[in-house]
């Protein structure tokens, strides 16, 4: 059966943009060096400049490619220690999760926010240097609106990180 934006209850839309082989291709390579110039990516698809330019401002018009970055080593920048701390709220109504929301988008040392389904309601995954900077964040996290509990977890070693979407 198929599935249209009517089947859901809320009003959001499914957008998918219609990709060949060679846009795959486009994506793979820029995933794994966003550095490419266009020559060495058309090169590297096996398809003449001109064409491969446009496909990639294609896919940066339609959001596929939402931006270009480096990755940065954690230790040699001195946020060496990362944690993963889920938080409950104390009610799921709108306003809670909205307040919440907003304000932990602010914090500089949140480097991600997913809301879950569990036994919390978001994971975050906050980075710091050492345990006296976590302490100031989980301060911080604790004054926030309708906030019920916090669960630390720290990561001991990082085994993957930052891979690229499986295409």
């Amino acid at each position: 059966m198929a599935l249209s934006a009517k089947n859901y209850e809320n009003t959001e839309l499914i957008r998918y943009i219609a990709m060949d082989t060679l846009d795959i291709k486009i994506l793979k390579e820029l995933q794994r060096d966003g550095r490419l110039s266009n020559v060495e990516l058309s090169e590297a698809i096996n398809l003449s400049p001109s064409p491969c330019l446009r496909r990639v401002k294609k896919l940066e018009a339609s959001s596929v490619i939402t931006g270009y970055s480096v990755t940065l080593d954690r230790d040699s920048v001195g946020l060496g220690m990362t944690v993963f701390v889920d938080v409950s709220l104390d009610n799921h109504q709108e306003l809670a999760t909205s307040a919440f929301e907003a304000n932990v988008v602010l914090f500089d040392n949140v480097i991600s926010c997913h809301e879950v389904s569990g036994a919390s309601d978001y994971r975050l995954e906050v980075v710091v240097a050492n345990l006296k900077g976590y302490e100031s964040v989980l301060k911080q996290i604790q004054q926030l609106p309708h906030v019920k509990d916090i669960q630390s977890n720290f990561a001991i070693r990082t085994v993957k990180s930052g891979a690229p979407l499986p295409l």
